[in-house]
């Protein structure tokens, strides 16, 4: 039967939303809680009318006894409405590190390897209003600057996938009423209400605040605003990094006097840049850690963060891999190495891997004008332990290395974190 009143203005609301134009396969990660079931059949009652076919995924990070009962659930929903279904399965946590933290990386990394694998345009998340509201209280504890606290972009795209978030307008409360009045049914995460956790805390730290009328409403305009000034930095930025920093064979090199000149802001952001650029960590240093390195730099001191080497030579800061960050990664010719680099040629075995300490096994190294610690950590061709080859020292000896263009350019990266 229709729904009428405030749930039939979901559907109506989601299926005008531009979006749908550039899509002919989309992808939706269903959790089985309230807001990704309903996500889960609000996309498939609008799907039909604009020619696009439905995919679901749903990560089991293996943590709760409940979650495969949970994923079945959803699996038998997805069968119902005739939606082809996948369960992902982490299996990668080494107990180190913050949980949430990398279970929400492996959630996006698992859902963006299956986007590519299914050949999707984008994959759907049930993010809310809700969740910007309780993501920005978390950040105001953290102290987070304002691209920490700026509003969740409703596409984002990371791990190789873009990520559609279509009801980020909507409450949490007007989902679960939607399947309410539609009698649909969802899974309830007893951890939702598990006090050990930040998010949950938040929550209700928000039914507090929302006595002042500081509601999810206002701190979602305060989200919106303060995006709109990030947006302005990003540019500001970026048009600074245009003027002062280049290039070379990986390396970024930053003007110093460039630097000097530079509003701390916007040095602070170059400095996270260039070694996020090079290092492809996830997560940018901390501030206290960049204003370290930002006073090195007014020294003229050799500094290393992020598994990057930054060195003053001449006029320039420039920033380099540290070749102990790398001296472990391997690779075969023709796959990604250390996240960047690319080296094509013959395989027959080969590995790819640091140069090292045999940057004097190459002749014409000094030739390349390039620093010699730089060239430790940049991508060789093994034979067992003999070196075969290592195009950026002056070997190439019919070997290539090129940064991969998925990777990004360095500009484009500023522009975009």
């Amino acid at each position: 039967m229709p729904v009428t009143g405030a749930e039939d203005r979901l559907g109506r609301t989601l299926s005008a939303d531009p979006f749908w134009k550039d899509l002919t396969r989309l992808g939706v990660a269903v959790s089985g809680g309230g807001d990704s079931m309903a996500l889960l059949h609000l996309l498939a009652a609008c799907a039909p009318a604009h020619g696009v076919t439905l995919a679901a995924a749903t990560v089991d990070h293996g943590l709760r006894p409940e979650a495969a009962a949970e994923a079945a659930f959803v699996a038998e929903t997805c069968a119902r409405l005739g939606i082809a279904h996948d369960t992902l399965r982490w299996q990668g946590w080494d107990g180190q590190g913050n949980l949430q933290a990398e279970a929400r990386a492996a959630r996006y990394r698992l859902l963006g390897g299956w986007a590519v694998a299914q050949r999707l345009d984008a994959v759907a998340l049930a993010h809310t209003a809700d969740d910007q509201a309780e993501t920005f209280v978390m950040r105001l504890a953290r102290e987070a600057g304002v691209d920490g606290l700026a509003a969740m972009d409703p596409l984002v795209e990371r791990d190789g996938a873009r990520f559609w978030r279509p009801v980020l307008a909507q409450g949490r409360d007007d989902l679960r009423s939607w399947l309410s009045a539609h009698g649909l049914g969802w899974c309830d995460d007893p951890s939702n209400e598990d006090e050990r956790y930040d998010r949950v805390r938040a929550r209700k730290a928000l039914a507090v605040l929302a006595e002042l009328g500081i509601d999810r409403g206002r701190l979602g305009g305060v989200s919106r605003n303060l995006a709109a000034a990030s947006r302005a930095l990003k540019r500001l930025a970026h048009d600074t990094a245009r003027r002062i920093a280049r290039v070379e064979a990986g390396d970024v090199l930053l003007s110093r006097a460039g630097l000097r000149d530079a509003d701390a802001e916007i040095r602070r952001r170059l400095l996270a840049a260039a070694l996020g650029w090079i290092s492809r960590a996830p997560y940018p240093p901390r501030r206290e850690a960049l204003a370290d390195l930002d006073r090195a730099i007014a020294a003229g001191q050799t500094h290393t963060l992020h598994g990057c080497l930054v060195a003053c030579i001449d006029g320039d800061v420039r920033f380099l891999r540290e070749f102990n960050a790398v001296k472990d990664v391997v690779a075969t010719p023709g796959q990604l190495w250390d996240g960047r680099w690319r080296v094509a040629g013959p395989d027959g075995g080969r590995r790819v891997g640091a140069l090292g300490e045999a940057v004097k096994d190459c002749p014409d190294w000094r030739e390349t004008g390039l620093p010699r610690a730089a060239l430790m950590a940049s991508p060789a061709v093994w034979q067992g332990e003999t070196l075969v080859a290592a195009p950026l020292a002056g070997f190439a000896n019919g070997y290539s290395a090129v940064i991969d263009p998925e990777a990004g350019d360095f500009f484009t990266y500023v522009l975009s974190h």
